[in-house]
């Protein structure tokens, strides 16, 4: 069976499942709509959507979030097929996957935050002067397999000649959301990890950042926001308030030191320092992880087509404007930033 026709089938059945628990979502006495986002990992690599809640953008938009982490993209999207969640906060190929196996209301992406990999990948041993060739005969935790973060990194060791199950092994085994667990425990030579989570594995002492997977790919639409179409439809100034807040946090955070942004994060990442929550915002900002516009581009999406193709998961190519409305986020940036 193709990896398309178990997804959709794995996000329909979850579909079923959740579907008794979802309630439809109404504004609240005060006036304010509430908006249930299922995230695909809680990381500082998604802080603009934190800032914009913090900051006080959402609620001048009329809108509270409630977050869950889905802990990966598959299970994002089973919350929004099932109206569990309002909107899903993954990679794009999440909605690719279930547009071209066939759905009736395929998700639709209106808005692209992060536009490269925000993973850093961590080694046992220090190594100060690590190239992509040391990863040979070496085992390596990159993500869910078809997954973008996954797919992303087998790009990067194509372009550095390298082939998994020849000159290395990708562990697929592993859930998302649980690799770092894995890996402290044994598994693997090395584990791709967000921030905060890299940043502090390395602090404690556990391992050592050894390169950026953004940085060594290049730009692709990797984390976007997504609803059902027919939710769109129904919530069409929401959508818009909700992407207004979000741009003007892209800008807050970009115009402002990471010792700033901080501690409007600490709320959001309990337990870690205020340190820690500026080191790993100053190392996105480094690394250009955020759109400015909310939009994505046609020739990024055929990239990300053009990943997930060599790959070997994807059956058919979709034109952009198939799976992609850019409508309301360009006319918020150009109201924001004229």
């Amino acid at each position: 069976m193709k990896k398309i026709t178990k997804f959709l089938c794995l996000a329909l059945i979850a579909c079923f499942t959740l579907l008794p628990l979802s309630s439809c979502k109404k504004e609240s006495d005060d006036g304010m709509k509430t908006l249930q986002i299922n995230e695909v990992t809680h990381s500082v690599f998604y802080a603009p959507l934190y800032l914009a809640d913090a900051l006080g953008y959402f609620e001048e938009e009329n809108i509270k979030i409630e977050l869950t982490n889905g802990g990966g993209a598959d299970s994002v999207m089973a919350a929004v097929l099932s109206g569990d969640s309002d909107i899903g906060f993954c990679g794009p190929e999440a909605a690719l996957y279930v547009l071209v196996g066939g759905s009736s209301d395929v998700p639709t992406v209106f808005g692209q935050l992060t536009k490269r990999d925000g993973s850093f990948l961590v080694s046992r041993n220090p190594e100060p002067d690590f190239k992509w060739s040391d990863l040979q005969g070496k085992e390596i935790l990159a993500g869910r397999k078809g997954g973008v973060p996954a797919m992303t990194f087998e790009y990067i060791l194509r372009e550095n000649n390298l082939q998994d199950g020849v000159d290395l092994t990708l562990n697929y085994d592993v859930a998302f959301n649980l690799m770092v667990s894995a890996f402290e425990a044994g598994t693997a030579d090395y584990c791709t990890m967000f921030d905060p989570t890299a940043y502090e594995y390395e602090a404690a002492g556990k391992g050592y950042v050894v390169a950026s997977v953004g940085e060594a790919s290049g730009e692709v639409p990797y984390t976007c926001f997504m609803a059902k179409n027919s939710w769109i439809k129904k919530n069409k100034k929401t959508v818009e308030g909700f992407l207004r807040a979000v741009t003007k946090a892209v800008k807050y955070v970009n115009e402002t030191s990471a010792t700033t942004v901080a501690p409007y994060l600490t709320a959001y990442f309990e337990g870690i320092s205020q340190q820690s929550l500026a080191a790993s915002v100053e190392r996105y900002k480094q690394i250009d992880a955020w759109n400015t516009e909310l939009s994505m581009s046609e020739a990024s999406f055929n990239r990300l087509q053009d990943i997930i193709e060599n790959a070997g998961e994807l059956t058919r190519r979709a034109s952009l404007g198939e799976l992609v409305n850019n409508t309301y986020a360009k006319k918020v940036y150009g109201e924001i930033y004229k």
